[in-house]
């Protein structure tokens, strides 16, 4: 099988500290992934890397057999890259179906300021994916207020709304009660299964790593120092030590 995701020998640095120092690897069709690492080890930073968002010094980043190093954000993202951050990127000032609407238009690439949002078409599409992140009940309600849980799931919606083959979450847990991490976790993942959509997530939590990851990677200094199922990798008193602080 081919990798949907490949970068090879990716470098960038920041006033001399090295952010991605070498990078290689490969992201599988349909997986899940985790990453993992210290604050400051360079994780933000690859997904930055992969949409656009910051250029390497050297390396390159190929999706899909095709190369998108040094492309735009928005190119990248209708080439079948989506992103949900850590903090969500709402509208708080529309309810959760026109912040889906607004997605879906920028997907065809035909919305403008100018336009009305309200074509029947984009309704209907949003509502498609509110319903599978299981917010069809609350689509017309404000963002303004939400609880994090439910704008972590809307700021996904959106993204799902892109039609991605990839998508790229920055800590999907942050910010969400322990109570409701993985009521959370199991929508995201039971979505982005059925829909057959690849992930690859940064996360802190290492219960939500072992339970609904595939595969691990650990990064550390700008480098992926370990990789494996999450049993193998949670278990290794190297990335206890020097990723977790345990020793």
């Amino acid at each position: 099988m081919n990798p949907i995701l490949s970068v090879r020998d990716l470098h960038i640095s920041f006033g001399g500290v090295k952010a991605a120092d070498g990078v290689d690897l490969d992201i599988y069709p349909h997986e899940f992934i985790a990453i993992i690492g210290p604050n400051g080890s360079g994780k933000t930073t690859f997904l930055n890397l992969c949409t656009g968002y910051i250029r390497p010094t050297r390396g390159s980043v190929i999706f899909e057999g095709r190369s998108i190093t040094n492309q735009a954000p928005r190119t990248i993202t209708r080439r079948g890259i989506a992103r949900a951050f850590q903090i969500p990127q709402l509208f708080t000032g529309h309810s959760l179906i026109e912040n889906v609407m607004l997605s879906v238009a920028a997907q065809h690439g035909i919305w403008q300021a100018f336009r009305p949002l309200a074509h029947e078409a984009y309704r209907k599409k949003a509502c498609e994916v509110l319903d599978l992140m299981s917010l069809g009940d609350i689509a017309h309600g404000p963002t303004a207020n939400m609880p994090e849980g439910l704008r972590k799931l809307t700021d996904i919606a959106i993204a799902l709304a892109l039609k991605p083959r990839l998508l790229l979450l920055d800590e999907p847990t942050s910010g969400v009660s322990t109570a409701e991490k993985f009521a959370l976790m199991d929508t995201i993942v039971g979505v982005l299964r059925a829909e057959k959509v690849t992930a690859l997530f940064v996360e802190h939590d290492m219960d939500v790593v072992e339970r609904y990851a595939d595969r691990v990677l650990v990064w550390d200094a700008g480098q992926v120092i370990a990789g494996g199922p999450p049993q193998e990798i949670l278990c290794s008193s190297h990335v206890l030590e020097r990723v977790i602080g345990i020793s």
